[in-house]
């Protein structure tokens, strides 16, 4: 997929702010500070489409990113398991992702992102499964790959596959947005996704 245009629909807040779009979505999901926002910069090379910070926990709202006027809709949903905030907050959040996976007809895939340096944790064993019995492939994308030397890469993937407990080869992908590994792999398979 060649990245043309790139422009944010909307930051919504609440499911009746969602926009009124017929094209096919793909959702990004992830504990605060793994990357999903750096990523959608990368994949869409734009610096600062999608806001980024060193902050946890600050995507709190669910972004649609239009790609070659909507084309393609990716969708930036709210980090989970961010220890400083509370629970009605944590809560808050979580209702804000089931509403979005529930409600979203035009909804393709959902693309769990870890960062390749730790194991993956318990909320992210808890998302996995869920988008997985939501009926999707359950592709998984190792960011921050730049951050530890090429040759650890196969191990932890190997570390993430299992403890995800994923069987299929190839539902693992490292990306790192800084050199943009994997970058047109990701781009190909969005593109390719009904």
């Amino acid at each position: 997929m060649k990245i043309k245009t790139s422009d944010l629909i909307i930051t919504a807040g609440r499911p009746d702010q969602y926009p009124n779009t017929e094209c096919k979505e793909v959702a990004f999901a992830g504990k605060s500070n793994v990357g999903k926002s750096s990523m959608i910069n990368a994949l869409l090379n734009r610096k600062n489409l999608a806001r980024t910070s060193g902050s946890p926990g600050k995507t709190r709202t669910v972004n649609f990113y239009s790609v070659n006027n909507e084309e393609l809709v990716i969708v930036d949903l709210p980090g989970y398991g961010f220890a400083r905030v509370s629970k009605k907050e944590k809560a808050k959040w979580q209702k804000m992702i089931e509403t979005y996976l529930h409600r979203r007809d035009q909804l393709r895939e959902v693309i769990l992102l870890v960062d390749i340096r730790h194991e993956p944790g318990d909320n992210d064993v808890t998302m996995y499964n869920w988008i997985k019995e939501f009926g999707f492939s359950g592709l998984v994308i190792a960011t921050k790959a730049d951050k530890i030397s090429k040759g650890k890469i196969p191990k932890h993937v190997k570390i993430i596959k299992n403890k995800l407990g994923i069987e299929e080869e190839g539902l693992i992908l490292p990306f790192s947005a800084e050199s943009k590994m994997n970058r047109d792999l990701i781009l190909n398979m969005l593109e390719h996704m009904e």
